[in-house]
């Protein structure tokens, strides 16, 4: 077992340095300059090149994503030139929104799907079924940024039920919190709930045809008894799964729901970051969600080898 969480581990080391890496890559190759933005375009040629010294812009890009890994790893994402803010006390305090976006979210998107799913396997091929399956294939071709606009139309503007944009914190009251936060939370869980819609309906689907379901059946137990009590749990697993994978992408999912709808959240920072050049809180920022995203998947992966002995027997594991 130690060696198969070993080996895990490795595997994720060159994940995430090129990972973090593209990041630094791709922002370098932007057009404009930092310097410019902060100095103003009065500044001299020579005041600019000094600015840039002082940052080490004119690095390579290899040095200056070394200098930066040396100062991540000791907890030190670098401090904005703009705001003089640290890059980590900056995303700590947005944090919380985008969080709690990302869980709303799931909540959202694993409650609905269960309910359809079973209300669909209920009578398979129904009038039921069919709409909940057309349904899950509308919402999964339906990203985030699409179904924000459409839902802030009807609901806030239409019928008036939710604020157009905006947030409230929760010392407000959650009242007023969770309905900032409920349209935001529907349009990035939209498409995780079609995902999780389908998968579970797919499972219940192989559920219902094994034997220890006839055996119930026989024994006389009511329909909605069977598939609550006896088909629901076995056929959870892949959800809870694809659930936990899921989360890190939800996370990833919210930044330009946060813009949409005006959330002080990390979306925003990195948005405000990219108007403004502030290339460190973009590096950081963006690398902190793949690193998030990274490490969920591997504790995923863990969890596979704890739970069942055959995947770590299958790399060769005892």
């Amino acid at each position: 077992m130690p060696r198969f969480v070993l080996m895990r581990v490795l595997r994720i080391i060159p994940v995430l340095v090129l990972a973090t890496f593209l990041p630094v890559a791709l922002l370098s190759l932007a057009p404009g300059s930092l310097a410019v933005v902060i100095l103003g375009p009065e500044a001299t040629p020579e005041a600019v090149e000094q600015f840039r010294a002082d940052l080490g812009l004119d690095d390579p890009v290899w040095v200056r994503y070394f200098d930066w890994l040396l100062d991540a790893l000791s907890g030190d994402l670098g401090t904005s030139p703009l705001t003089h803010q640290s890059v980590l006390e900056s995303i700590w305090e947005r944090l919380p929104v985008t969080l709690e976006i990302a869980i709303l979210a799931q909540v959202i998107a694993i409650g609905v799907a269960v309910v359809l799913a079973i209300a669909a396997a209920n009578r398979p091929g129904g009038i039921v079924d069919k709409v909940v399956t057309a349904f899950a294939s509308v919402a999964m071709s339906v990203p985030a940024f699409i179904a924000g606009p459409i839902l802030v139309y009807f609901f806030a503007i239409q019928l008036d039920m939710f604020p157009v944009s905006g947030w409230k914190d929760l010392a407000d009251g959650l009242g007023p919190n969770l309905l900032s936060a409920l349209l935001p939370a529907l349009a990035v869980g939209l498409m995780e709930i079609a995902a999780y819609l389908r998968m579970l309906r797919a499972d219940l689907g192989t559920t219902l045809d094994e034997d220890f379901i006839d055996s119930a059946r026989a024994r006389g137990l009511g329909r909605w008894y069977i598939l609550w009590r006896h088909a629901f749990r076995p056929s959870s697993f892949s959800l809870l799964t694809l659930s936990a994978i899921s989360f890190g992408r939800l996370l990833g999912g919210t930044v330009i729901v946060e813009y949409l709808f005006g959330l002080p959240g990390l979306g925003q920072l990195i948005f405000q970051s990219i108007t403004a050049r502030d290339v460190l809180v973009v590096q950081g920022v963006v690398c902190f969600v793949v690193v998030v995203f990274v490490l969920l998947n591997t504790l995923v992966d863990l969890c596979y080898g704890v739970l069942d002995p055959r995947v770590r027997q299958q790399e060769g594991v005892r």
